[in-house]
């Protein structure tokens, strides 16, 4: 048996590009940013960022190129594909790249949260009837002993 398959949580690095393929099919590309904390041999806390190409298809890239800009935090569910195409100067170039299946829109830079499950070209939820999409959390503890299950 054989997997392939990303979970990353990270930020824009740019702004989705929505294209239009010969077929029609809309799709977008945009870069994703993750970093990491670790403590290196002598324990000072180090901090890396690695780089990622993201490509969505379909209802889900008009989506994000409609509501996710640079900076956005985003969840990219997909799998890895590496293409490879001749240089214009005759060399084989090769990128690998994230083909997302879901996007979940992760908190918006102005602290209020937008989680938006996109999957099989589903649409996030917009706010009925001019509702705020803020959620209001109740100010009491939630005892554990009060959840059913």
């Amino acid at each position: 048996m054989y997997l392939n398959k990303v979970f990353l949580i990270g930020n824009l690095t740019r702004d989705p590009e929505l294209k239009a393929l010969p077929s029609g099919n809309k799709v977008a590309s945009f870069g994703l940013a993750t970093n990491r904390t670790y403590k290196d041999k002598d324990g000072n806390r180090q901090e890396s960022t690695e780089f990622h190409n993201i490509v969505v298809f379909g209802r889900i890239a008009e989506t994000v190129s409609q509501y996710m800009k640079k900076g956005s935090q985003v969840y990219v569910e997909g799998r890895l594909q590496t293409r490879s195409w001749d240089g214009k100067d005759g060399e084989k170039k090769y990128r690998t790249e994230i083909v997302a299946d879901t996007i979940q829109f992760g908190n918006r830079p102005t602290g209020t949260q937008t989680s938006a499950p996109s999957k099989g070209g589903t649409e996030p939820a917009a706010p009925a009837g001019g509702l705020s999409d803020k959620i209001d959390y109740p100010s009491e503890e939630i005892n554990p002993d009060d959840i059913p299950f």
